[in-house]
């Protein structure tokens, strides 16, 4: 059985100019380079892998740029030597890698805050709904560095280990939450019926 050889990815060489542009088409570049995650190799140069998806909105950035007043094309390169194409992957997951050690390390800010609250004795509906807010967050910021890792950058196990450790400490103080509740509908129900063997001999004495 023959196994499928995969290809190396070719590069679009990116280069964007926005002098003679407004400043908001500067910003919106900017913006949009970085959120494909591209790689600068100088000013207003950069490299992205030549995907279906990434080219598409690479097209429509030139388009606009060239609308603004700008200048900006994009080349399709292939990196032949398998040296210099391993050492462009590894810059690109070390960026991917930076932004995955960020939600690694703010991840623990949750895990505290529920800590916290269950220590305090307020796991309430309201604390798990700030908390599945916070959750939320992280599950965004995770699936944009994660649309961005072209490569698979070995930071992105740990990550999303970390924002699931987030997810199961949730689940846990959501439970504990509704224990609280029911266990204060008991007690309710408990003081009530305590009322009515006195109401009940009131009657009896009338």
């Amino acid at each position: 059985m023959t196994q499928d050889v995969v290809e190396p990815d070719g590069f679009l060489l990116v280069s964007a100019s926005t002098a003679g542009a407004p400043a908001a088409t500067r910003v919106r570049v900017w913006r949009k380079l970085r959120s494909l995650g591209a790689l600068y190799l100088q000013q207003s140069v950069c490299l992205l892998p030549d995907r279906d998806p990434v080219r598409r909105q690479v097209q429509r950035l030139i388009a606009s740029v060239r609308k603004d007043g700008g200048t900006a094309r994009s080349l399709t390169v292939a990196v032949t030597d398998a040296g210099e194409y391993a050492q462009l992957v590894a810059e690109f997951n070390a960026e991917r890698d930076t932004e995955y050690a960020e939600v690694v390390e703010r991840a623990p800010d949750l895990l505290a805050e529920l800590e916290k609250e269950t220590a305090r004795g307020r796991a309430t509906y309201a604390e798990v709904e700030e908390s599945e807010a916070d959750l939320e967050r992280f599950d965004k910021w995770l699936a944009k560095i994660a649309a961005r890792d072209y490569f698979g950058a070995p930071g992105g196990e740990a990550a999303r280990s970390a924002v699931e450790r987030c997810r199961e400490a949730l689940a846990a103080f959501e439970d504990a939450a509704i224990a609280a509740q029911a266990g204060e509908h008991t007690a309710s129900g408990e003081a009530a019926e305590t009322v009515l063997p006195a109401s009940a001999r009131l009657r009896a004495v009338e």
